[in-house]
């Protein structure tokens, strides 16, 4: 991988971003993105040097947060539950935003946008930026290194033109690929990723935070993990409990992440190559309902807050399925069935508000996300089940997870509130 021979000085995602602009010679850029922690403050703090956003399928909009390119935003949302529902009932009190609808998107974080609906949003990013006020401006020639990192963000370059700086999108497997080769005709896309953007960032951030490290390690020491035994993670992410599970049995257990996501298992073997104390850890691409692996494979098998997003049924008769008589299931889930915002003085209205459906609560339609959990437990072939809640606490130490979180909360309210 090439590299522009910056270091990674920037401590923020907007000097990160400034750093890229800087080391690729863009003096002003087109951006599309979803998460508003990626572009948030740098398109609000920055908008001279935004010629336009498109904003893909957020699940929540609040107005206030995109007031500084109000005249120079799309917003791409589907039209199908909650979330794009109040997405688009948000977009209708900014003034001067455009709005494309993917008919039949639930703008669900997990869902593979490009890969479903290539061609409309093509063509609506087309139209939109043909139209666009400001033109997307290089201060010199475009760089002739077409891939590298600067301020500890990768990036990766396609086609020619004016630049088009694509954001993460979440959790999509395909990410912009899909739409790559078509973007590439009219500009050069700059596809920006690595651990400081997107899911990737909070994930890590998430698997860091002490309260969420307490919880694993009462998960691991009630299972009674042994040297030497096998441990499978099914929806492993970015490896980052995988990682420190390596650390904290000092490479004494074979680890396997598996995961359905190609652009996490990328940034997972990524982040493993950095992490020399990580041994015995490898990655492989599968379903958590269809586990690539015969009967009897492992002694322990586990699923951190993933059965939410599956069939949760169907994912635990595999993972029962894919390990050894006298082996261990271990399942965590979010609790939607229980209080969130367990400290915040909050009025009964106001609470009921923050804590309504939102991008924390995304549950699948046979995703399991409650306390059926320990129903299901029950119902499998196991013995010596053990059932119980935990209450993970997050602070600042780990902002990037808390301001996810927040973010998403904020989405649902008015300024005011």
């Amino acid at each position: 991988m090439g590299s522009t021979g910056m270091s990674d000085t920037g401590s923020t995602i907007q000097e990160r971003i400034l750093q890229v602009l800087n080391g690729l010679g863009i003096r002003r850029a087109h951006f599309a993105g979803r998460m508003p922690t990626d572009w948030g403050t740098f398109v609000n703090g920055h908008s001279d040097l935004v010629s336009s956003f498109t904003f893909v399928a957020p699940t929540g909009l609040a107005p206030q947060t995109v007031d500084a390119i109000a005249s120079k935003l799309l917003v791409i949302t589907g039209d199908t539950g909650p979330f794009a529902e109040n997405v688009l009932a948000a977009s209708k009190q900014i003034e001067g935003a455009q709005v494309a609808i993917l008919a039949g998107f639930s703008n669900l974080g997990w869902l593979d946008i490009t890969a479903d609906f290539t061609e409309p949003m093509a063509a609506s990013m087309f139209q939109f930026l043909g139209d666009a006020d400001l033109a997307a401006e290089w201060d010199a020639e475009p760089p002739t290194t077409r891939q590298g990192e600067i301020g500890g963000i990768t990036y990766r370059i396609e086609g020619d033109g004016p630049p088009l700086i694509l954001l993460p999108l979440f959790l999509a497997p395909s990410q912009w690929d899909p739409l790559l080769a078509i973007l590439s005709q009219r500009f050069t896309t700059i596809v920006l990723g690595g651990a400081h953007l997107g899911a990737v960032d909070i994930l890590e951030s998430r698997g860091r935070a002490r309260g969420y490290l307490r919880m694993m390690r009462t998960l691991i020491d009630d299972v009674g993990l042994q040297p030497g035994e096998t441990v499978l993670e099914v929806g492993c992410g970015t490896g980052v409990l995988d990682r420190w599970l390596s650390r904290r049995t000092e490479g004494r257990n074979s680890i396997t992440g598996l995961d359905i996501n190609p652009y996490l298992l990328r940034e997972a073997a990524a982040l493993l190559e950095t992490d020399p104390d990580a041994q015995g850890v490898a990655f492989k691409e599968g379903s958590g309902e269809d586990i690539p692996f015969p009967d009897d494979s492992f002694d322990l098998t586990m699923s951190i807050t993933v059965i939410e997003e599956v069939d949760a049924d169907r994912m635990l008769s595999e993972m029962a399925r894919v390990t050894r008589p006298g082996g261990r299931v271990a399942v965590i889930a979010r609790a939607m069935d229980l209080p969130f915002l367990m400290h915040a003085p909050l009025g009964e209205e106001l609470r009921a508000k923050a804590e309504a459906p939102g991008v924390i609560g995304s549950i699948a339609e046979a995703g399991c996300a409650d306390a059926s959990l320990y129903r299901r437990f029950r119902q499998l072939p196991l013995e010596d089940v053990r059932t119980y809640p935990q209450s993970p606490v997050f602070d600042m130490s780990e902002p990037s997870v808390v301001n996810f979180m927040q973010a998403g909360l904020l989405s649902k309210l008015t300024p005011d509130e």
